[in-house]
């Protein structure tokens, strides 16, 4: 067998391993109902009101860090908004 053809092998081995993994994904994100879901988020607001509440008490994070966390909320709005459309 030539190189070539096991490249080619390869990369369509690698082409559906990716849609098996995207397939998967998707099962299980469909899976959810949305009693689960709204548990889900109301579970994790929790826990950030309470991390929140306990880092009330520590000293406000440096300036790079918060500049970090800002262009993330960003970014995530962003890409939100583009798979809403």
């Amino acid at each position: 067998m030539r190189w070539w053809k096991v490249l080619g092998l390869a990369g369509a081995a690698g082409v559906v391993a990716t849609g098996v993994v995207v397939v998967r994904a998707e099962r299980r994100r469909r899976a959810y109902t949305p009693d689960e879901v709204r548990e889900q988020l109301q579970a994790r607001f929790a826990q950030a009101v309470a991390a929140a509440e306990g880092a009330e008490a520590a000293e406000p994070e440096p300036r790079a860090a918060r500049i970090r966390a800002w262009a993330r909320r960003v970014f995530r709005r962003r890409r939100a908004a583009a798979t809403e459309e």
